[in-house]
């Protein structure tokens, strides 16, 4: 029932929703709305799809990424305790704010570094001090992550397999030291890591470099902050794969999200694509 799942994720009746670019604001509305949770959304000028506003019930609040108290006094407002932070935002944009306000500023204040990791980290401790937590989308979306094994019909074959182990013990590596998350591999040779082009254009790399078929390993690591920034995976991953020759799509399990799932594994079955998880750590 609906108060039961309430009860057993910790979720309060209304979430608040910081929403970036992409699709997986989209995934968090929809999720929320079938569990018969509330929204009340801040959206990024710049960088939050207009699409938005048809997916919700109450227009969302539009702002400048400088303009935290704002947001907080929404929340406030509204009643939000807890909120969630869906899809990103350029990292260079956050490092250019022309006009922080009093929140802004003091967050700006605290970072430890001007990495994205260390801004947000700091935006989540201004944001706890004002009553409002930062939650781990996961605790919403979790039937989304990537399960152990074989998600799709045809499961790799043993050769895959050692592929993947392989794979893996490398993309947590290069997770470790923040670089990417992404590998792809053939012949226990590393064809490609992932760096600040992000999967996808990583997969169409590795078809540039040799041919296929390949395996795709996608792994997070342990000191990921999964509050900021879920990796995710999607239909256009598998176009991708597709077009480059990949034959097998690794993820660590409960740690890289499914979007848009059931296309996603409809469109892995068609083109005989082996999608599994694998445990790290």
């Amino acid at each position: 029932s609906r108060i039961r799942s309430l009860i057993d994720n910790n979720l309060p009746s209304q979430l608040g929703l910081i929403a970036g670019e992409g699709r997986f604001p989209f995934l968090v509305i929809k999720e929320a709305r079938r569990r018969g949770i509330g929204i009340v959304a801040v959206a990024i000028r710049g960088e939050t799809s207009r699409d938005i506003e048809s997916y919700l019930k109450e227009e969302p609040l539009w702002l400048d990424i400088g303009q935290v108290s704002r947001c907080v006094d929404l929340f406030k407002t509204a009643g939000i305790t807890k909120a969630i932070m869906a899809g990103r935002v350029k990292h260079s944009k956050a490092l250019s704010i022309q006009k922080p306000d009093a929140l802004m500023l003091k967050v700006l204040y605290r970072l430890s570094s001007r990495s994205g990791n260390a801004m947000l980290d700091s935006l989540a401790m201004v944001f706890k001090e004002e009553g409002i937590e930062i939650i781990d989308p996961t605790v919403l979306l979790g039937h989304f992550m990537a399960s152990s094994g074989a998600m799709t019909k045809r499961a790799p074959t043993k050769l895959e397999r050692e592929e993947l182990r392989f794979g893996a013990s490398k993309a947590l590596g290069l997770a470790q030291l923040d670089i990417g998350q992404m590998v792809v591999v053939k012949r226990k040779a590393i064809v490609v890591a992932e760096a600040m082009e992000g999967s996808d254009a990583g997969i169409l790399r590795a078809r540039d470099i040799t041919e296929g078929p390949f395996v795709v390993v996608k792994v997070v690591g342990p000191k990921f902050d999964m509050r900021f920034d879920v990796p995710v995976v999607g239909p256009q991953t598998i176009r991708s794969m597709v077009d480059a020759g990949a034959k097998v799509l690794a993820l660590e399990v409960g740690r890289v999200l499914l979007l848009d799932k059931v296309e996603m594994l409809q469109l892995a079955e068609q083109h005989n694509i082996a999608i599994y998880g694998v445990k790290c750590g």
